[in-house]
């Protein structure tokens, strides 16, 4: 065990403290939702950071950072439609969860052929997921009447949305050959 791998686990402990906050009848409740998640939201780039720079990347990280990444956003996207019940807000949500089971299983399947490398994290899914995680931030911070500051989030959220199709397009692309060549074998 190390600090990244540490790091990450908190970023999966720190779940379910999210969900309490946003759930208490406070003023302060989304707030405070908000913080936790932008916390955990910045061990994710930390734990990234440390596992680099001190050469302690580990198979268990390699299987657990995505995984706490996509519990995080997808229990956020999931309160945020329960909570805003929205076309703007619920369709995004619908796009990166189902972005994230896609290429999920994607990278799975072209592990298994030996060409994961075809479908490695990309800059665009970086930019992807800074956009996710500020539209993220801002919409755990606020109750769902239209402001400014939830009328922002929104539109971070569908440009996430937008970056998401764009990058599983590329991702897909990318394995294409590899896809067509098992269909036509079948």
């Amino acid at each position: 065990m190390n600090i990244p791998n540490l790091l990450t686990l908190l970023r999966v402990a720190l779940i379910p403290v999210f969900i309490l906050f946003f759930y208490l009848p406070f003023s302060w409740s989304y707030w405070a939702a908000s913080a936790v998640f932008a916390l955990a939201a910045v061990t994710d780039w930390f734990d990234g950071y440390l596992a680099r720079r001190w050469e302690q990347s580990t198979p268990f990280g390699a299987f657990l950072d995505p995984v706490a990444d996509k519990l995080m956003v997808a229990v956020a996207l999931v309160l945020l439609v329960e909570e805003h019940a929205n076309l703007w807000l619920t369709l995004p949500a619908v796009i990166i969860i189902g972005r994230e089971i896609v290429v999920s299983a994607l990278r799975e399947w072209m592990a298994e052929l030996g060409a994961r490398a075809h479908v490695a994290v990309s800059n665009l899914g970086k930019w992807k997921t800074a956009a996710q995680m500020v539209a993220l931030v801002i919409l755990l911070g606020n109750p769902p009447q239209l402001t400014m500051w939830v009328g922002a989030g929104y539109v971070l959220l569908i440009i996430a949305a937008g970056l998401t199709l764009w990058s599983m397009l590329q991702y897909l692309l990318a394995a294409w050959p590899h896809l067509s060549i098992h269909t036509e074998k079948k």
